[in-house]
């Protein structure tokens, strides 16, 4: 599972929550390696923040969505901007899952869960 955050309290928040619910979390600060660092890792579960310095999590989930080795690979976006629209525009880049910030820690794991679960593609 890979966390693309550039918060360290967020960072450790995602991750400690991941690893007390069994899962292994690699986390990503800097916007500009996600991507390079997603494909060399071969996550599950890409869980990203929107408003990142250098490339955006907008930008990063359509990065996703147009590699072939990633298309697949579900993705849960986190944001603490969130405005009228942006959850559909959110969505319409290619991601399934959304959670504004401060996150709720059961909503937050809810959707891990779910999105792990799903069995149809995620096209």
């Amino acid at each position: 599972m890979l966390v693309v955050e550039d918060n360290a309290l967020n960072i450790k928040l995602f991750c400690d929550l991941l690893a007390a619910h069994g899962h292994e979390p690699e986390a990503v600060t800097d916007s500009r390696t996600a991507f390079e660092r997603a494909r060399a890792f071969g996550p599950d579960l890409i869980i990203t923040d929107i408003q990142l310095p250098h490339i955006s999590g907008l930008e990063l989930i359509r990065q996703y969505r147009a590699d072939e080795a990633l298309s697949s690979v579900p993705i849960m976006a986190v944001t603490a901007y969130a405005a009228a629209g942006d959850e559909d525009r959110i969505r319409a880049a290619g991601a399934q899952a959304y959670v504004s910030k401060p996150i709720s820690v059961v909503r937050f794991v809810e959707e891990v869960t779910a999105l792990l679960e799903r069995k149809e593609p995620v096209a």
